[in-house]
C-alpha cells in the first residue's frame, strides 16, 4: 500500500492566517521603529515600536481563540514570532542607541550586546519555555521598549551627552534582567487593554505634545 504524500505548502499560503499577519504588521512596526531611529526621529520611532509590542501581544491572543487553526500554521507562526523578535527587541534598541550615540565606537559594543543578549533569550526560550504558563524566567524582551518610552520622556531634561550614558546604563540594565535567573510575571488576557491604553497615551505624547 502506497503512503499517503504530506501536503506541501508554498511559503505565501501561510500569509492568509490572521496571526501571522498581525505578527508581519508587528515587524512593519519595527522596521519603521528602526528607520527613524537611524534618522534620529527617536519619537517616531518609538511610536513605531510600541504598536510592534501591541501586535506582538495581538498576534498570540489571537492565535489562541482559533480553535480551526491547524498544526502547519500554528508551527510557522511560532518561528516567525520569534523571528520579529529578535527585531523589535534586539535590532530595534540596539540600533536605537547607537543612533542616539551618534554612531560613535563606544556605543557599539553596547549595541552588540543587545543584539547578543536577545539572540540568546530568544534561543533558550524556544528550547526551555516558561516555567509554567504565567511565568518567565528573566524579564521578557519588550518590557525593555516599553520602559525604553517612558524613559524618553525625561530626555528633553537632561544634556544629550549625560542622557546618551544614562540611556546606554539603562539598556544594560535590562539587558542583565533579561538574562537574570529570576521569575518575571507573564502579562497577557486582560493587560491587553492595559497595554493598549499605555501605547496610545505614549502616541500621542510623543506625536502630538512633545
Amino acid at each position: 500500500m502506497m503512503e499517503k504524500k504530506e501536503k506541501e505548502y508554498t511559503m505565501l499560503h501561510f500569509l492568509a492566517d490572521i496571526p501571522n499577519l498581525c505578527s508581519l504588521a508587528g515587524l512593519l512596526c519595527s522596521f519603521l521603529g528602526v528607520y527613524f531611529a537611524i534618522r534620529g526621529q527617536f519619537h517616531y520611532a518609538l511610536v513605531g515600536i510600541l504598536w510592534a509590542v501591541v501586535f506582538d501581544w495581538l498576534d498570540g491572543m489571537v492565535a489562541k481563540r482559533m480553535k480551526d487553526r491547524d498544526d502547519k500554521h500554528r508551527a510557522v507562526g511560532v518561528q516567525l514570532d520569534s523571528l520579529i523578535d529578535i527585531v523589535s527587541f534586539g535590532v530595534f534598541p540596539a540600533v536605537f542607541l547607537l543612533s542616539f550615540g551618534e554612531f560613535k565606537p563606544a556605543f557599539i559594543p553596547g549595541a552588540f550586546l543587545i543584539v547578543g543578549g536577545a539572540a540568546l533569550r530568544l534561543g533558550y526560550f524556544n528550547v526551555f519555555g516558561m516555567i509554567d504558563k504565567h511565568t518567565y524566567r528573566g524579564l521578557a524582551l519588550d518590557n525593555n521598549v516599553l520602559l525604553l518610552a517612558l524613559i524618553f520622556l525625561l530626555e528633553r531634561l537632561i544634556p544629550r551627552g549625560v542622557y546618551a550614558a544614562v540611556l546606554y546604563a539603562v539598556l544594560m540594565a535590562l539587558l542583565a534582567l533579561n538574562l537574570a535567573p529570576i521569575r518575571t510575571y507573564k502579562f497577557g488576557g486582560k493587560w491587553f487593554y492595559a497595554l493598549l491604553g499605555y501605547v496610545v497615551v505614549m502616541t500621542a505624547c510623543y506625536v502630538f505634545l512633545l
